[in-house]
C-alpha cells in the first residue's frame, strides 16, 4: 500500500503541484481513508521525499537505458532532454522551482542525490563526444560539466513555467554543444536542431 501511495502521489505531484495537492486529494483519489496514508507517512513533506526519490530513481533508470542505446554523444542529449519533455509534458510548473519554493528542506535532499549523479552523466557524456570526433580534446572537462550542471540548475530553480523552463534549457543544450563541438559536432548538432523537441 506504501508504494501504491507513493506512487499516486508522484503522479498527482507532478501535474498539480507540489503545493496544491493535498493529503486529501490523495486519498480521495485512491479511495482510501486520510488515515490510511498518516499509517505511512507523519506529514506531506515525507511523503513528497518519498515521492521524489522515487522519481529521481526513475529518471536516472531512463537516461542509463538512453546511454545504452549507444546514440553519439549529441544524440545522447537530445534524447535526454526528450525523454525531460516527454515525462513533464503535463506539468505546468517546474518541479524543481516548486520544491525550492514550497518545500525547501526536501529541495536540499534532492539536490544532494542529484549532483553527483548529473555530473557524473554530463563528464561521461563530453568524455564519449571526445572519443567521438563530435568534441574538442582541448576542452576541460570538469569546468564544462560544473558550468552545464550550473547552467540547467539555475534554469530550472528560478523558472516557474514549465515549457518555459524547457525552451531556456534547449538553449543551454545548444550553447553548451556548439562551445565544445567540432565542425564534425557541429554538423551533428544542426542535424538535431532539425529535429525540434516538442
Amino acid at each position: 500500500m506504501k508504494e501504491k501511495i507513493i506512487n499516486k502521489a508522484k503522479d498527482m505531484f507532478l501535474r498539480l503541484g507540489f503545493k496544491s495537492i493535498t493529503m486529501d486529494d490523495i486519498a480521495g483519489e485512491m479511495c482510501i481513508s486520510k488515515k490510511t496514508i498518516y499509517k505511512y507517512f507523519a506529514n506531506k513533506e515525507l511523503l513528497i521525499q518519498e515521492s521524489t526519490q522515487v522519481l529521481h530513481k526513475e529518471v536516472h533508470e531512463i537516461i542509463t537505458e538512453i546511454i545504452s542505446r549507444d546514440y553519439n554523444a549529441i544524440e545522447e542529449n537530445f534524447q535526454i532532454r526528450k525523454m525531460f519533455a516527454d515525462m513533464f509534458k503535463s506539468t505546468d510548473t517546474s518541479p524543481i522551482y516548486q520544491l525550492k519554493k514550497h518545500y525547501p528542506e526536501v529541495y536540499e535532499t534532492v539536490l544532494e542525490y542529484q549532483v553527483q549523479e548529473c555530473e557524473s552523466c554530463f563528464k561521461q557524456n563530453i568524455e564519449k563526444g571526445i572519443d567521438q570526433g563530435l568534441y574538442r580534446k582541448d576542452i576541460n572537462i570538469d569546468a564544462y560539466v560544473k558550468l552545464y550542471y550550473a547552467l540547467i540548475f539555475t534554469i530550472n530553480e528560478n523558472t516557474r513555467s514549465e515549457r518555459e523552463a524547457f525552451a531556456l534549457e534547449m538553449e543551454a543544450l545548444e550553447y553548451h554543444t556548439r562551445a565544445m563541438a567540432t565542425e564534425k559536432g557541429i554538423a551533428e548538432l544542426e542535424k538535431n536542431l532539425l529535429n525540434p523537441i516538442t
